[in-house]
């Protein structure tokens, strides 16, 4: 255990300075294409604002104006009879939106049914086992011009959905 602990402290700073050593053996100007990275990356930060906002504005909506409990307590009777517990629900949702969202939520069933009950290990599984579609789609399309994403966000939600299945399968089959 001690020798795991010791390789990931060095593993980070191990290859940054493999990196630079590297990029000074091939005679690259290392510090000034840091800066220049920086620069772009900075630029990048801001072009994708008015995209991040405009997210987060409606999932905002989405939560507060009851659509989301109307959704949950639609679906409710066929969860039920699955064996799908509800209070998960929201987190499947918000997950493929906003992952601070879907962690904010996570966090909230751990404070109520704890880490490691059912629920807690179920929550843990999704958040793993799927990602933040929209965010994605939203923010890195958008920064880079891609207007045509039907195709990607299909594909992303049919992930995110297996995801979801997934997690459930096998936190059943392992803590059912």
């Amino acid at each position: 255990m001690a020798l795991i602990s010791s390789v990931s402290i060095w593993m980070i700073p191990l290859i940054i300075g493999i990196v630079l050593l590297y990029g000074t053996w091939k005679r690259v100007p290392t510090y000034e294409t840091f800066v220049d990275g920086g620069k772009e990356g900075f630029q990048m930060a801001v072009s994708i604002i008015p995209y991040l906002v405009g997210m987060l504005v409606s999932i905002g909506v989405f939560r507060a104006s009851g659509a989301m409990d109307a959704l949950i307590d639609l679906i409710k009777p066929f969860l039920s009879a699955v064996g799908i517990p509800a209070e998960i629900i929201p987190q499947a949702l918000i997950r493929p939106l906003s992952g601070n969202g879907a962690l904010g939520m996570m966090t909230d069933l751990f404070k109520t049914k704890g880490p490691d009950s059912y629920i807690g290990r179920l929550a843990s599984t999704l958040q793993g086992a799927t990602d933040t579609t929209l965010y994605i789609v939203t923010v890195y399309f958008g920064a880079i011009g891609i207007r045509k994403i039907g195709d990607s966000l299909k594909v992303g939600f049919l992930a995110d959905f297996v995801g979801i299945i997934g997690a459930i399968v096998v936190v059943k089959l392992v803590f059912g």
